[in-house]
């Protein structure tokens, strides 16, 4: 049960961060630009999210690797939001990440996958 708990959360947490990260990129439809102009930002706004789908892909198929590299995206949002300098709302952004990612790693350490012998 508890094993099924620890692979279900990371997952469930990191597609509701996702969801979370693409709602703030529909602003760029409230502006008088064209279609084009207002989809080609919605792209630009939606390169991290993407980004972050395909790590998700990775970690659903190899916790590790999928772990690390959440951490490693969640430490380059710090960087890149610029956290450290005193702006926690960005860390309500970027904080999911680092978790799950000690999630994926987690479950992997304490329920590793058996291959039939």
């Amino acid at each position: 049960m508890i094993a099924k708990v620890l692979y279900w959360i990371p997952r469930f947490l990191t597609i509701l961060s996702i969801l979370f990260m693409t709602m703030f990129s529909f602003d760029v439809f409230g502006g008088d630009e064209s279609f084009g102009a207002k989809m080609l930002g919605f792209l630009i706004h939606n390169i991290p999210v993407l980004i972050l789908i395909a790590i998700l892909i990775i970690a659903w198929k190899w916790e590790v690797a999928g772990g690390a590299l959440f951490i490693v995206a969640s430490i380059t949002g710090t960087f890149f939001f610029h956290s450290f300098r005193g702006n926690p709302a960005s860390l309500i952004v970027i904080s999911p990440f680092l978790f799950t990612g000690i999630l994926f790693i987690l479950h992997h350490i304490l329920y590793p996958v058996r291959k039939n012998a």
